[in-house]
């Protein structure tokens, strides 16, 4: 069965490019992006490392880090990181898992057999430091991610964790806010001081209230 959205992310025991882990272990109490790319030596994947690699600092800022995995074996990541480096201006600075016997994949339902039974597509796992998968998508290996688009997503999610809002349509960092239909207008007074316009009455904007 596919992993649904709050569920506890399933834990594993994998060699990586820095050392064996027990993926709650590694976890620790980071947030972590948990994401397949369908083979090394591929050109859209290059790209995508050396772009998640740039990305450590932002990481960082929101108290999460990357993990990436294929089912290529070991020797291989290390190979290829030496491509991924050289092209993309970046030291890599996260773990590859290799994933040879496929089973952190199949546990995670990154292999699709109708788009290629023996490699994994473009899978995302948002992971908080619960364990707990709050955000997944998916893309073919044709197409590139947005890393840009998962820092957004981690930023609302810390938001929204922290504040009784909902983020609108390509909200980004410092834009006003949803209150939640949930929180009444007596109690949103209360909740946000600095005030919030009503549209309408399930539909009410609030500059973000952490800023």
């Amino acid at each position: 069965m596919s992993l649904l959205l709050g569920d506890t992310a399933p834990d594993f025991t994998a060699d990586t490019t820095e050392g064996p882990i027990r993926f709650h272990d590694w976890i620790g109490d980071k947030w972590v992006v948990f994401f397949s790319h369908p083979a090394d030596f591929t050109p859209v994947c290059t790209t995508e490392l050396g772009f998640t690699a740039k990305l450590k600092d932002e990481f960082a800022k929101r108290n999460a880090k990357a993990i990436a995995l294929s089912v290529d074996p070991l020797d291989q990541h290390k190979a290829w990181i030496k491509d991924i480096e050289e092209t993309q201006g970046t030291a890599m600075n996260f773990p590859i898992i290799a994933d040879v016997n496929k089973e952190v994949s199949t546990l995670y339902t990154m292999i699709h057999p109708k788009a290629d039974p023996k490699v994994t597509v473009r899978a995302v796992y948002v992971i908080d430091p619960n364990k707990k998968i709050r955000a997944t998508f998916t893309y073919p290996p044709s197409a590139g991610r947005n890393f840009t688009e998962v820092l957004r997503l981690i930023d609302s999610l810390q938001l929204t964790d922290g504040y009784k809002v909902a983020t609108p349509v390509n909200w980004t960092d410092g834009d006003d806010v949803i209150v939640v239909p949930s929180v009444s207008d007596a109690d949103a007074d209360k909740l946000f001081p600095k005030g919030y316009k009503k549209i309408k009455p399930y539909l009410r904007v609030t500059p973000q209230p952490n800023k």
